[in-house]
């Protein structure tokens, strides 16, 4: 029984329970199996022409390439744009590119140089759905319920990456590339369909065109730069994933040279993928209560690399679908599990970007290594990649052990308001940045304690919008610190008060303030005269300030 004044925690499937989500979760499932029939297909069109290892691995560089490049305006955009919008018009452009690709294969039309380029074009349609629909959680689901909803978003996104090129490889034999070309283009128009299902966010698109600015793009980069844990979860995603993509990107000339199969045989590989990963996707929730990330990470990594250096030796197809099961399991562990991860921590009015800088982060790694192991397969042949490739897997798995995950679980994640002043009483323009001065009376006997609470604050304050932050001590009075710090500008200092500011912010704060004996909070000053080269903004503004203990020295 919960504690009397709690709510049972919801299961790990409750927003399935909930029609809407359901059927915009199915949907966005189906689309994304679609996109990974399109790059098997796609791998495979390029075999039947003969090409190169690097030639065939550029396929996922080219859908991974747009991605890199545009998944943070996306973010920007999803963050104040009408997210079912937005992706409603991605959808119907989606379509009409894989229709139209579908019938040139069909009409034998299709050059490599055409697939890359649709493959391209296709890949910035991903680009700028990816941070709305991961972010478009919160506006499907009760607050209760945003972990697991995060958690099984970032599930089907990672389960459809495994088991959409098993389902692409076992219909490449009956139906050929321009029928999944095809199929991909149904699967694209279905999810719109579901689309118009979920509710509008009521954001106009002037908002969203006025928000994407350098200042907004930079939040996001920003939050996630001062953000520890989201840093060490890129740094494990990083270490696992440039070794580990060497099998989707060369598994197709893998299957065709050194195993001798034909399409059917490349679609059981991909199928016993795929069966691991629904296996795997399957025991996640069991995982997580008995093992800590950290260590499922480890875990996973030395499962992974062990059947990459298998894959590497064997040339026995038997012996590949079996390795390929538990590799599928340990691919799903990693990536589902770190991308939930990542969205159950951020909070609400940064999700879509910083999300976008993971993904950019995800689809970077994509893009680099499938061209640079495709280059090694070239030179080395492609029993030594993949045993390369494992050995590395298998080093950064046991390294990884020294980087553990830091903490994510530090409750809930909605703003808090914080009670700044009204934008009427604000002098200066509203693009003037702004200085924010507080001054602390602390006594000598608690200045360590104190100083241990201001770098946690100094985090916080960096992460949710500041652009400069520094504690100063005044020379001619002991025990009187200054914390200074500024904002962008005017709209940045009334979005950090008023919806930046979790329960977690409010408490690094609150432990500072409580070691000091007197606080005199916001002064704030606006420029009054240009001063290149200065370290401050400026020297003149309005202020306000609120005072707790004695009365401040200031």
């Amino acid at each position: 029984m919960p504690p009397p004044g709690t709510e049972p925690s919801p299961g790990a499937w409750a927003p399935l329970r909930r029609p809407v989500f359901r059927t915009i979760w199915l949907a966005a499932f189906v689309a994304n199996v679609g996109t990974w029939m399109q790059t098997v297909a796609g791998q495979w069109l390029l075999i039947e022409h003969h090409s190169t290892s690097l030639l065939i691995s550029l396929v996922q560089s080219a859908s991974s390439v747009p991605v890199l490049l545009l998944v943070i305006p996306a973010g920007v955009v999803a963050d104040f744009l009408d997210r079912r919008r937005l992706l409603l018009v991605v959808q119907g452009v989606q379509t009409v590119l894989a229709g139209l690709l579908a019938l040139l294969t069909a009409a034998g039309q299709t050059t490599p140089g055409v697939l890359l380029l649709f493959t391209f074009l296709l890949g910035c349609g991903a680009a700028a759905q990816l941070p709305a629909y991961q972010a478009m959680v919160s506006d499907l689901l009760p607050r209760a319920e945003l972990g697991q909803g995060a958690a099984l978003s970032s599930l089907g996104v990672n389960l459809a990456r495994a088991v959409g090129p098993a389902i692409a490889g076992l219909l490449l034999a009956h139906l050929g590339v321009a029928w999944l070309f095809a199929l991909n283009a149904v699967s694209f128009a279905l999810f719109g369909i579901a689309l118009l299902a979920a509710p509008a966010a009521g954001r106009t698109a002037a908002s969203a065109v006025r928000a994407v600015s350098w200042a907004s793009l930079e939040a996001g980069a920003r939050y996630v730069r001062h953000a520890p844990a989201v840093r060490r979860i890129l740094l494990r995603l990083v270490l696992f994933a440039v070794p580990a993509n060497v099998l989707w990107a060369l598994l197709a000339p893998l299957a065709e040279g050194r195993l001798g199969l034909g399409a059917t045989g490349y679609g059981i590989l991909l199928g016993a993928a795929g069966a691991g990963a629904v296996g795997g996707a399957i025991l996640l929730p069991a995982l997580r209560g008995r093992l800590s990330a950290s260590r499922q990470l480890t875990l996973a990594g030395l499962v992974y690399g062990a059947g990459l250096l298998a894959l590497a030796v064997t040339r026995d197809p038997a012996v590949a679908v079996a390795v390929l099961v538990p590799v599928g399991v340990a691919w799903i562990a990693v990536i589902a599990g770190l991308n939930a991860t990542t969205q159950a921590f951020l909070p609400d009015w940064v999700r879509a970007r910083a999300l976008a800088v993971y993904q950019m982060v995800l689809f970077g790694v994509f893009a680099g290594s499938a061209a640079a192991w495709g280059a090694v397969a070239t030179w080395a042949g492609i029993g030594r990649t993949f045993a390369v490739a494992g050995v590395l897997l298998l080093v950064t798995a046991v390294a990884g052990t020294r980087l553990p995950l830091r903490r994510t679980d530090l409750g809930d994640r909605t703003a808090i308001p914080d009670g700044v002043l009204p934008e009427a009483t604000l002098a200066g323009r509203p693009d003037d940045p702004m200085e924010i001065v507080v001054r602390y009376q602390v006594p000598d006997e608690r200045r360590d304690a104190f100083l241990d609470a201001l770098h946690d604050l100094r985090t916080s304050r960096l992460r949710t919008g500041a652009t400069h932050w520094a504690l100063l001590s005044d020379a001619t009075e002991p025990g009187l610190l200054i914390e200074q710090y500024r904002v962008a500008s005017r709209a940045d200092y009334l979005d950090q008060g008023e919806h930046r500011q979790t329960p977690f912010d409010h408490q690094v704060r609150e432990r500072a303030e409580a070691l000091a004996d007197a606080v005199s909070t916001q002064r704030l000053l606006v420029l009054a005269l240009p001063a290149p080269g200065s370290g401050l903004t400026g020297a003149a503004g309005r202020g306000r300030s609120s005072d707790r203990g004695r009365p401040s020295p200031a």
